[in-house]
C-alpha cells in the first residue's frame, strides 16, 4: 500500500512487480514462546507486516540497532560491541528510529492480541462464507473501511464495497474456493486458498492473511505466490 494509492477494482488496474518490491509473511508459530502471555505479545507485535515493511523506511544502521535491542532484547552496550559502534550512537540510532516508526503509520494499526473467542467464530464464520461465496454473509463480517492487497500485484483496494466488487469481477475465479487453517502469518491469522482446478482437485492460489479489529475484518493481505508459501505453512500444495 506504500507504493500508490487505492485505485478501483477493474482488471486493467493490475500491474505485476517483482518480488523484491514486497514484504513477505513470516510463519510465526514457531517463533513464538509457551512460557509469559507478555512475551508472545511483544514476539507478535515484532514481526507484525505492518512493522516488518515500516522497518523498510529506516537506514541500514537504525533499522539494525531497532531489531537488536527491541527485537532481540540486547543491551546498549551488547548492540554496540556487535554493530562497532559507541553506546552513544546506539541510543541515538534506536531515538531516530523510533521517531521514524511512529511518523509512519504502523502505530494507528491494530495490535495483534490472542485471539478471543469471539474472533475464533467470526474466523469460522468467514471461512464458511467465502466457501459458499456468499456476498450477502461476508458483507456483515467486513469493516466498511477494509482494505485489501494482492502482493505480486501492484492494485490495493480500499472499502468493502471495492473489496466485494473485485471478488464478484476479477476474481470470480475464486467462487468455489476451499481454506484451510495454517500457522499464523505475522501475528495474524492466515489461511491457504486453494481454487477449483478443471481436472476436479483444487489447486493453491493464495496464503490470505486477516487483521481483524473490533470483531469485523479490516484488512486482507492474499500472497499469491502459493507454491512456494505454503510448504513454509505447513499447508499441501494438492488438494482433493
Amino acid at each position: 500500500m506504500d507504493l500508490g494509492a487505492a485505485r478501483p477494482p477493474v482488471a486493467d488496474n493490475v500491474r505485476v512487480l517483482p518480488g523484491s518490491a514486497w514484504i513477505e509473511p513470516i510463519p510465526t508459530h514457531p517463533l513464538l514462546s509457551e512460557d509469559d502471555p507478555a512475551d508472545i505479545a511483544v514476539e507478535r507485535e515484532s514481526v507484525r507486516l505492518a512493522f516488518v515493511a515500516a522497518l523498510q523506511r529506516l537506514s541500514a544502521r537504525q533499522r539494525a540497532v531497532l531489531i537488536l535491542r527491541e527485537v532481540v532484547g540486547l543491551r546498549a552496550s551488547e548492540a554496540a560491541d556487535v554493530l562497532d559502534m559507541s553506546v552513544p550512537s546506539v541510543n541515538s540510532a534506536l531515538q531516530r528510529a523510533r521517531a521514524s516508526l511512529t511518523r509512519s503509520s504502523v502505530r494507528k494499526s491494530p495490535r495483534v492480541l490472542p485471539l478471543s473467542l469471539a474472533d475464533r467464530m467470526l474466523l469460522s464464520r468467514y471461512v464458511s462464507a467465502f466457501e459458499r461465496y456468499d456476498m450477502a454473509a461476508l458483507t456483515a463480517l467486513i469493516r466498511e473501511d477494509a482494505t485489501q492487497s494482492m502482493p505480486p500485484f501492484d492494485i490495493w483496494l480500499e472499502g468493502r464495497e471495492h473489496i466485494l466488487e473485485w471478488w464478484a469481477g476479477p476474481g470470480k475465479d475464486c467462487r468455489g474456493s476451499r481454506l484451510i487453517p495454517t500457522l499464523s502469518a505475522n501475528g495474524a491469522p492466515a489461511f491457504a486458498q486453494y481454487k477449483p482446478s478443471p481436472t476436479g482437485s483444487y489447486e493453491p492460489w493464495a496464503l490470505q492473511v486477516l487483521e481483524l479489529e473490533d470483531h469485523k475484518i479490516v484488512e486482507f493481505t492474499f500472497f499469491l505466490d502459493a507454491v512456494r508459501l505454503f510448504p513454509l505453512f505447513g499447508a499441501p500444495l494438492t488438494l482433493r
